[in-house]
């Protein structure tokens, strides 16, 4: 057997392992109390009692402000640190299930969600250390980006793929795509009925936060302004601004929220 193939065979022996399903769950709790933090700190923000940024980085600094949460952040940093792991077996050996193109695409997106929870760990264990997560903004790479050459267009791709992203989650909500990650026992039933409500409103509000971060950064290509994008902070007070923005917020913050208890159900009735 050659150096490559019994590689892979370990890696998959890796993923298919208790252990590796164990540590997902961990990494998946992580996801729904971070989830949870933000749709608190959004509705705060729609009732006009925000004194904190709603964004993962906000959800960092609120769980670091108490000795409690400042431990629990490292147990978030090491379940994100999981899904890292995880995600990067899916990305080399996994998604066997697909073919040709689509495996490809598969894998391609938890190629991304690497970089999303290798972040997430990174600010997490950052917070819980004692120093800063960031602010959430992303004015900074914007600006970078922006003085590239053929900047704008860069940034305008990067508001393009964040849209694609957005509405991939608003119809695998709407058409209860995230079905396949839940077990039997995890879609039937009273708790099952649940689990998939909260799945599905969950999806379709991540789906819209994400949609306004898209258009803030097409705006920001538009204007060559980078001033004009934003981070999920930014996309939920520009919600706030429009007409019935405060009752719009709540829906999102409520969405967020069950999109947190639909983790914990994935976490409960994991199907790899």
């Amino acid at each position: 057997m050659d150096v490559a193939a019994e590689a892979r065979q370990i890696g998959r022996r890796a993923d298919n392992s208790e252990w590796m399903d164990n540590a997902v769950r961990v990494g998946l709790v992580s996801y729904g109390v971070v989830h949870l933090l933000v749709a608190w700190l959004a509705l705060q923000l729609a009732l006009g009692k925000s004194n904190g940024s709603a964004s993962n980085q906000g959800a960092f600094r609120q769980l670091s402000s108490s000795t409690l949460g400042q431990l629990s952040l490292w147990v978030v940093g090491v379940g994100f640190i999981a899904l890292v792991v995880w995600q990067a077996m899916e990305a080399v050996w996994g998604h066997r299930d697909a073919r040709g193109g689509k495996r490809v695409f598969k894998r391609l997106g938890s190629a991304a969600k690497v970089v999303i929870y290798a972040s997430l760990a990174f600010s997490a264990l950052k917070t819980a250390a004692g120093g800063s997560s960031g602010n959430g903004g992303t004015d900074g790479l914007t600006s970078k980006l922006i003085k590239l050459p053929a900047g704008p267009v860069i940034v305008g791709v990067v508001g393009l793929v964040v849209v694609g992203v957005a509405a991939y989650l608003a119809r695998s909500g709407w058409k209860e795509e995230f079905r396949k990650k839940l077990n039997g026992k995890g879609q039937t039933g009273k708790d099952g009925s649940a689990y998939v409500v909260f799945g599905k409103v969950g999806y379709i509000a991540k789906g819209v936060a994400l949609a306004v971060v898209g258009l803030l950064f097409l705006y920001a290509a538009f204007t060559h302004d980078p001033k004009k994008s934003g981070g999920l902070d930014v996309a939920l007070h520009k919600l706030l601004q429009q007409p019935l923005g405060s009752p719009v917020l709540i829906l999102v913050a409520a969405g967020l929220a069950c999109y947190g208890l639909f983790c914990f159900a994935w976490a409960t009735h994991l199907d790899r």
